[in-house]
């Protein structure tokens, strides 16, 4: 018996721009359509055809082919507009291919909507039942696992509650909570998870993490790569709809986060970077510069460094905040500042052009960088954010004789500097520390 659980072959997907004109004015028309639809099924396009020469069409997919064996955790990584998620709705036969198929064998669940499934008039109770029944559920399976789902979910207190009345991340813990309790071969999880908090996602990678120690088949689109990284076996880059690397985590990474050969030399950032945010203002720039305001793709260590940027203010922001994280390339923030940290009051910023610096004189220690930079209200609502905008690397090696970094590997990501003191102690002074002395004695 075979052991793939997942095989794509040559997988397309095709969009009109604009538009689609959705009829077919004659039966021949309908027939057509049909057969196009049927030969698409099963993998085989007809070289012609009414959509055969259109110019006004995006592949979101184009020949996109690997196997999944069953047990594998794999991690879907790629940019905004990469065609990772027309790959889950194909695999979950939501959206139909162009050409090529996906050949799936096994039970499988997918999670790519915030409470699909879901009717906003019923209760959560009600609705654990009929998403349950949707996605295969017999009752007595619901009856069984319907306590553990609910306390998974921690929506307890709102369970008799019209789901209408539901946060977003009401909505995703409880459609996450029946998807994992039904122990499906396969599951597929799209970006859903990002609505719920931290300690909501952690749950949520546990529980997948024991799906995947059960034998079972994870397939995992994230921009959170540490999720990434400690979750899956093996990784998928998409770029622009083509499968451009396939195999280890670490390699995959890394070539995710090759710097684009134009935002390394301009520090432009493009239209397609991954934006967030309500579109008052948009982010041009963005450069990192040592003190002498030359900018640089590496620093020494201990080096002061400027993160300059620029942007655009298309409507007036009232109290605006200007934000600049610096964080590893998986994801795990390590330097946060905003303009009201010296104490500012939130800035108003009317329509035009700006230009920013923020100086930084932390040490970081040697590794690779990213840079995030944004723009909020002073509510927390963001107007622009866009995430790894550049990245950057700290060398092992000071500026000058002295300084340098001593050894082959860091632990941690920035140095302190605090006062150390070493001294020797009698025996008990431990003990007298524990019972709340102060006065150890010192030979």
């Amino acid at each position: 018996m075979s052991d793939i659980a997942i095989r794509v072959e040559n997988l397309s997907k095709r969009y009109k721009i604009g538009v689609a004109k959705n009829q077919h004015d004659t039966l021949r028309d309908h027939l057509m359509h049909g057969l196009n639809s049927l030969f698409r099924r099963n993998g085989r396009q007809p070289a012609s055809g009414p959509d055969a020469n259109l110019s006004d069409t995006i592949w979101a997919l184009k020949d996109i082919s690997f196997e999944v064996k069953q047990g594998e955790v794999i991690g879907i990584i790629g940019r905004n507009g990469a065609g990772k998620s027309t790959l889950l709705k194909i695999l979950s036969r939501i959206t139909e291919p162009t050409t090529g198929f996906a050949d799936i064998r096994g039970r499988m669940i997918s999670l790519l909507e915030v409470g699909t499934g879901f009717h906003g008039e019923l209760t959560g109770r009600e609705n654990i039942y009929l998403n349950g029944a949707i996605l295969g559920m017999s009752k007595a399976e619901i009856n069984r696992k319907f306590d553990e789902i609910v306390a998974f979910s921690e929506v307890e207190k709102f369970i008799h509650t019209p789901v209408k009345h539901y946060s977003s991340g009401m909505y995703v813990r409880l459609a996450f909570a029946v998807a994992a309790h039904l122990e499906p071969e396969i599951l597929i999880v799209d970006e859903v998870l990002a609505v719920g908090d931290a300690s909501f996602q952690k749950k949520c990678l546990g529980k997948m993490g024991d799906v995947a120690r059960q034998g079972r088949t994870v397939l995992f689109v994230s921009h959170n790569i540490a999720a990434i990284k400690s979750l899956c076996s093996r990784a998928i880059l998409l770029e622009a709809g083509h499968r451009s690397c396939d195999g280890s985590v670490d390699g995959v990474v890394d070539s995710y986060f090759v710097p684009e050969t134009e935002m390394a030399a301009t520090g432009l950032v493009s239209d397609n970077a991954e934006r967030i945010g309500t579109g008052e203002a948009k982010i041009r720039f963005v450069q990192l510069a040592n003190v002498s305001d030359k900018p640089v793709s590496q620093l020494y260590f201990g080096q002061p460094f400027r993160v300059t940027l620029s942007f655009d203010v298309l409507r007036d922001i009232q109290d605006a905040l200007i934000e600049v994280n610096i964080g590893t390339p998986e994801g795990i923030d390590v330097v946060y500042s905003t303009t009201i940290d010296e104490g500012k009051l939130p800035t108003h910023l009317m329509k035009g052009r700006y230009a920013v610096n923020a100086d930084f004189d932390i040490v970081l220690l040697p590794r690779r960088y990213s840079i995030g930079v944004g723009i909020h209200h002073s509510n927390g609502m963001t107007v622009d954010f866009v995430r790894r905008v550049l990245n950057f690397m700290v060398l092992k090696v000071a500026e000058n004789a002295n300084g340098h970094y001593l050894w082959d590997s860091s632990r941690g990501y920035v140095r302190g500097l605090p006062r150390w003191q070493i001294r020797q102690v009698v025996p008990d002074t431990v003990e007298r520390l524990i019972r709340g002395g102060n006065n150890e004695s010192i030979r």
